[in-house]
């Protein structure tokens, strides 16, 4: 008989929603169940000492779930989605070859697509293009130029932040350069993934979602978050032209440090950036193919986790 080969490809939960849904509320208890570790996946999490505006795991949360990938870059470094899916795919290994549980748990749509469906960057460089579009940046601004991306490439110009001069000049880099999108690129040349998703989709009602956003954001502020971009800029950790400084939070506070505006202004800001932020994530993830939606406005965290498990059990047991 001949048919559809079967995927040998090993499973792995991968808990996916928009910022402040609360995954690592629902994650951690999941990974001390399952003897898991948390692979994440949080294109923010990534860098040393932005800490407090990028909502990083606490102590009790770390040591209840050690978590991968959290803490690995300077913020002077750039980092895209090919390295995060190789180190990613390398933390799942070691946690599979200790026999624990890796658990994908994160908010960057990007990277999990990048992990398991796999990704292909594109040609090669053009300088001269580069170079022009770049300037067109430097005097335009980055929003003009996401919007000449949205009318060549919507599917990149709705995952790419407006701010995001850098990924915004190189997908409009490759289409001048080759006649073709940067997306029909990566569909096309896509890797094989090395693993099979589960995916979790956390969801909420989303004027609540935005409550609880404007509500963390008042928090972060209170735990010392001004304080934290002062430190970073002091130390020559953090600059303007650093690919880290484009991060929620921190954007919007570096002029504030400066004394360039208003605390109360910039704080307002960062609640608008990330409820539109949240907005792009629930666009990006509406088109998961979940095997599990939670509905987080109407569960508590260690509910949810108790139901997420139930049907990873039995989901584990119909694969048997």
């Amino acid at each position: 008989m001949t048919g559809t080969p079967r995927d040998r490809r090993r499973t792995v939960m991968a808990i996916v929603g928009p910022t402040a849904v609360g995954k690592t509320g629902v994650a951690v208890p999941v990974a001390r169940e399952l003897r898991g570790e948390i692979v994440s996946a949080d294109s923010r999490q990534i860098y040393r000492g932005l800490d407090i505006g990028t909502a990083k795991p606490d102590a009790a949360e770390t040591a209840a779930a050690p978590h991968h990938l959290i803490d690995i870059a300077e913020p002077s470094e750039r980092f895209d989605a090919a390295r995060f899916a190789s180190l990613a795919e390398h933390a799942i290994e070691d946690v599979f070859g200790r026999d624990l549980t890796p658990i994908v748990v994160g908010g960057t749509g990007f990277y999990v697509t990048s992990l398991f469906e796999g990704l292909f960057e594109g040609p090669g460089r053009d300088k001269a293009i580069r170079s022009r579009l770049e300037e067109d940046a430097a005097r335009l601004g980055p929003r003009a130029l996401h919007e000449r991306l949205a009318a060549v490439d919507p599917d990149a110009a709705d995952r790419l932040h407006p701010n995001d001069a850098v990924r915004v000049v190189r997908a409009l880099e490759v289409h001048e350069s080759t006649g073709r999108t940067l997306s029909a690129w990566q569909r096309e040349g896509r890797r094989e993934p090395r693993y099979r998703p589960w995916y979790v989709l956390l969801t909420m009602d989303r004027e609540l979602l935005y409550r609880r956003i404007e509500l963390r954001v008042d928090r972060m502020v209170e735990a010392g978050l001004l304080e934290e971009v002062d430190r970073l800029l002091a130390s020559g950790r953090l600059a303007e032209d650093m690919p880290a400084a484009n991060a929620l939070g921190y954007r919007e506070l570096i002029p504030v440090v400066r004394g360039e505006r208003a605390l109360e202004e910039a704080v307002e800001e960062i609640k608008r950036n990330t409820r539109r932020f949240a907005k792009r994530q629930v666009t990006w993830f509406s088109r998961t193919p979940a095997e599990l939606t939670i509905d987080m406005g109407k569960k508590e965290p260690e509910e949810a986790a108790h139901g997420l498990l139930e049907a990873w059990r039995r989901a584990a047991g119909r694969e048997r």
